[in-house]
């Protein structure tokens, strides 16, 4: 739920659908990752706290028994601490039943907040922060300009983790097309075991229209997966993921050709079994579908 005529299309985590939306920035400030279309097309703008405190007033008139908010547009982290803490000072004192905050995280937003900086959001609030790893490849974060290394993704997730904020982190099956599919698996395993996030989904790509990707696909510089060959690069994943504390998993986002569920690693035998089970059932499905009307 939000009132918000600021430019641009709202976005949120499936799992944020009953919160209210406070749009703290417009669009995105990295805005360059070649699979996203979310935010083509604005100009990325940094609201000022004037704006946005008059948009908590409102809130309160409007839906004063809220419990959930959830800052966006795609890196509410960019702002200042201190300019965040203002915001959540603001949302506590205006909405008395809040009990949670969320919001995305670049992982170079990340990583400029000191750990002292993390566990002061945390203790103003700040419950979620919702990572895109999407891949731990580096040639596959380089390939989509994801703007990070696998390295600074590990250390990203786990100064989230080391504050006491909930991470919940995505990763993105297909994104390394028919030539990285294999080292897209293991090396997005091995920085998901190296992060441990509280949470992971795990998504399937979508050749969104108007996107650098989509457009290296119809030129055939992209080679896409099938439906079975994404199958195959999940198993992969999932057998070469080695958490240690308990991380609940899904696959079950409206661009998933199987809905899992699990809590790693107690689940993981299951896990794969589940897949194993489907796989001939997609053994046939080779051709690559375009799912560009998803979000």
């Amino acid at each position: 739920m939000y009132f918000d005529n600021a430019e641009g299309t709202v976005f949120r985590p499936p799992s944020e659908a009953n919160s209210l939306i406070l749009r703290v920035t417009i669009g995105c400030a990295h805005n360059e990752c070649t699979f996203c279309g979310m935010y083509r097309g604005v100009k990325f703008r940094v609201r000022p706290l004037e704006e946005i405190s008059a948009l908590i007033t409102k809130s309160a008139q409007f839906y004063p028994d809220t419990r959930r908010v959830f800052l966006a547009d795609g890196d509410a982290l960019v702002l200042p601490t201190d300019k965040l803490l203002e915001i959540m000072r603001q949302l506590h004192e205006a909405l008395p039943k809040l009990a949670r905050i969320t919001c995305y995280g670049g992982p170079q937003d990340i990583l400029r907040k000191t750990p002292e900086e993390m566990v002061a959001l945390k203790k103003a609030g700040l419950q979620i922060i919702y990572l895109g790893i999407e891949s731990g490849d580096d040639t596959v974060l380089t390939k989509v300009c994801k703007g990070a290394t696998s390295e600074e993704m590990i250390a990203a997730g786990r100064r989230v983790v080391a504050s006491g904020i909930k991470l919940s982190a995505m990763v993105v099956l297909g994104l390394g097309g028919k030539e990285l599919s294999q080292q897209h698996a293991i090396n997005t395993a091995r920085v998901v075991s190296a992060i441990n996030p509280t949470m992971l989904s795990a998504l399937t790509l979508m050749m969104h229209e108007g996107t650098p990707l989509r457009a290296a696909v119809d030129s055939g510089e992209f080679d896409p997966l099938s439906p079975y060959e994404l199958m195959l690069e999940l198993k992969l994943m999932v057998e070469n993921m080695n958490v240690t504390s308990p991380c609940i998993f899904r696959s079950n986002h409206a661009s998933n050709f199987l809905p899992l569920a699990g809590t790693l690693p107690g689940d993981k035998a299951q896990l794969l079994t589940d897949i194993t089970q489907v796989l001939g059932h997609f053994k046939n499905k080779t051709t690559p579908v375009y799912n560009d009307s998803i979000y």
